[in-house]
This record gives structure tokens, sequence and C-alpha cells, in this order.
């Protein structure tokens, strides 16, 4: 229990009255009575907010969030038998931006408030609530006192999903355009026969079925789709190189969402899909399909965090050779550095004995600022130069990786989506698995 300011004010006035006394501007006994007034003001005024039930506090808010997203959280509170006046505060995870607290209720006696705010979280994995932090005012408030109330309350933080169910209400093609893939498309050509029509102006005369055409006295083409039920696995690299950051959010963390996406968009082609995490903290989730996979890698990757270690591509390439004996397309998400051209060529060439490759190689959105970014004086001069010659390095890595026909994708994270969905549709339209 703490003085309150009207409590310090009127100790200031008392204090201010004995002076008045010293100077014989008011009678003598005027500063005793005042200070024993205040004195048993104070007691009572203590006693009953000793004595007040602690008002109860229930915070409704969801299990699952999704990082970046704002969110509103839900606080009720059910005053005792008396009116009470309390400053709330929710005690939600350190870092999380929060606007709406704290908040200063009058609370009536027998009646809940209810007020809500907005959470927005910036970091996935399991996120912990404290409880709710109240400071209560005495009926006079002469003092406060503070108490720490409701049970603590894990969330679980996901990668964004947001984007997923826009894409839920848009075709294939459409989806794959709504993330930045330049969608060719090649009518009736594929690999899976999917059906019999007439003939269109653009055909190629190999869609002709001759039989059928002169059977039914007129063209008929046949028209193919992408081969279904094929293997999509995702290496993400969960070392060092993925702490890097752009905006608010990791290489990490962007790198997921990019792979929910291109995930989302194979397992409505049909296919499987799968991830190892490796370098830093390691996760396997086996290729699977259907509706319940996209929701099986959320559980299975929600709470990976890089860590500041070196990443051995040739020991994670080994390990999928191991685990993935199926013939699948792997499509390897990291931070590529000249250094790592070695022992990344030596993974993918053991990865190329049975899989389909591709390495998507993230470059910091800064690099390109500085060099689109006039330089005006000699600071300017030295960090423009500085980030042409480190993404020189980084293209006469990708290059050495391309002399042995690897597909690379020098991309940034916000170009990531779109690149990995693109190269996925170009390698199911050409047959290449």
């Amino acid at each position: 229990m703490r003085p309150a300011p009207a409590l310090i004010w009127l100790l200031a006035g008392w204090a201010l009255l004995g002076l008045l006394v010293s100077f014989a501007l008011v009678p003598t006994l005027a500063w005793p009575l005042a200070g024993g007034l205040l004195a048993l003001l104070a007691l009572v005024d203590a006693l009953r907010l000793r004595r007040q039930a602690l008002p109860s506090v229930r915070r409704d808010l969801p299990e699952a969030l999704a990082v970046g997203i704002d969110r509103a959280v839900e606080l009720v509170l059910e005053a005792g038998g008396r009116r009470q006046r309390v400053d709330v505060f929710d005690l939600h995870p350190v870092g999380w931006e929060a606007t709406g607290l704290p908040r200063r209720l009058d609370l009536a006696p027998g009646s809940d408030s209810r007020f809500a705010y907005r959470l927005r979280p910036v970091e996935r994995g399991n996120a912990d609530f404290i409880g709710v932090h109240l400071r209560l005012h005495a009926p006079w408030r002469l003092w406060w006192r503070r108490a720490t109330v409701a049970p603590e309350q894990r969330v679980r933080v996901f990668p964004n999903f947001a984007p997923l169910a826009k894409l839920a209400l848009l075709g294939d093609e459409q989806a794959s355009r709504a993330v930045g893939a330049h969608v060719r498309r090649r009518r009736g050509e594929g690999t899976d026969f999917h059906q019999m029509r007439d003939y269109r102006i653009g055909d190629s005369l190999r869609q002709i079925d001759w039989k059928a055409t002169a059977r039914m006295r007129r063209l008929i083409s046949r028209e193919y789709q992408d081969e279904r039920n094929q293997q999509l696995v995702l290496l993400v690299d969960t070392g060092q190189r993925m702490l890097a950051r752009d905006g608010n959010l990791s290489h990490f963390d962007q790198t997921l969402d990019a792979a929910l996406v291109v995930s989302w968009l194979a397992l409505r082609q049909g296919d499987a899909v799968g991830l190892l995490a490796h370098g830093g903290p390691r996760r396997w989730v086996p290729p699977q399909r259907g509706a319940g996979a996209i929701d099986v890698l959320l559980r299975q990757t929600y709470d990976l965090q890089p860590q500041p270690v070196a990443t051995d591509y040739l020991a994670a390439a080994t390990e999928l050779t191991l685990r993935q004996r199926r013939r699948s397309l792997v499509m390897l998400v990291t931070n590529l550095r000249d250094e790592d051209s070695e022992d990344l060529l030596a993974a993918v060439r053991l990865l190329r004995q049975r899989h389909h490759v591709v390495i998507a190689s993230l470059r910091e959105q800064v690099l390109d600022q500085a060099l689109d970014d006039d330089a005006h004086d000699l600071r300017g001069a030295l960090r423009a130069t500085s980030a042409a010659r480190y993404l020189q390095q980084r293209a006469v890595a990708h290059d050495a990786l391309r002399a042995h026909h690897v597909a690379v994708l020098d991309v940034t994270c916000a170009e990531l989506p779109g690149a990995l969905v693109e190269r996925y549709l170009a390698i199911k339209r050409e047959g290449l698995l």
C-alpha cells in the first residue's frame, strides 16, 4: 500500500499550516487538530482499502496468434460488493506492441466491466501472459495498492497465415499471380491426361486424337494437366545467416511465410509437402497431402528460431537423402555467401542423385537501397562501394553453382514467395519431376 498524490498534497498543506502557525498567522491549536484529523482520515481510508476484495479478471484471447498481425484482447473485470476505481495493465509478453493500455475503470458493485486493447506479436513461438496488474484506489483516494490477478496464460504465435486465407478464395492461377509469380500457362499441355474436348484454335497437332476425330467426325483434342501426387520438400536454413532482418521480421520469419504460401499452392495441386529445418534447430516433417497438411506444417514449425551457429549444408543433404527416398523437388532456402560455395555444391551434388534441386539465396534489401541512394559524402560512397563489392561476391558464388547446372534464385524476402511459386509451377509444367 502506498500514499496517493492526494495524501501527499494534504501532508504538504499540513506542513504549510505548521509554517503559518510558527509565524503566528493562525491559531496554534489549528496545526495539531488538522494533523489528527488527517491521520484519522488516512487510517480509515487505508483500512477500507485493505478490506476491499480484489476484482476477478478474465482474459479472452485465442490460443493461437499470427506474428505481426494486430489482435484484439478483451479483459473482463467483476467487482465485489462495493464500487471500486482501478487502473488495469495486462502483463503481456515483453516486446509486443500494445495500444489501449493502461486503462482506468470505475467498477460498479455486482456488475461486469470489459474493455479491449490491441496487441501485435513480434516473435513466433510460445508466449506467456503472467497475469493482469491492478492498481486499486482507496475510496477517498488517499492510498492505492498493487495486485496481480488472473492466472497465467500461454499462447502459440504462428507464422503469418493471413495471406493463406485470402488465397483460398482464388483459383490456382489467380493465387499464383497474387503472390507475384509470373505464370506462363500453355493450354492443354501437361503430363497427366485430363479429358477429351473439341479442338480449339491454338492446340498443337500432337494433342489431336485422330481415332476420336474419325469417330466423332470433328476434330477432338486431348487435354492434359500437370502431374499430381508429386513431392515437394522445403530445406530451410536455421543457422546464423537467417538472423538477418528486413524490417521488423527476420529472414527466417519471412522464409517460413513464403514456405507456407508455396506449400499451400502445392497441396492444391495435389502434391505432398514436407520440410527439413537444418543448421541450428532441426525439425523433420515428412511429406503429406491433403488440406490438413498445412496445419501440420504450422504446428511443427511455429516455435522454430534460428541460432548463431554455422550451417553444415552437406550434413543437411545427407540427412534428407536418408529420410526422403522418393524423388522430390527440393527447395533450399538460405543466405548464400561466397565461402559457402564448395560446401553447398557438394550438398547439391548429393541431392541431385535422386532429387531436383532449387536454391533460393536471400538478399538483404538494404544492399539494394545502398546502391540506389545517391552518395553525397565519403561515408555514403564507402557504403555504396562496400555493398557493390559484397553483391559481386554473391554473384560469383551464384555463378559457380549455375556453372554446374544448379538453379539459383537471387531474391529479397519480399520477392521470395513469388519466386518459389513461379519456379515450382515451371518445374511442374515442364515435367522435370
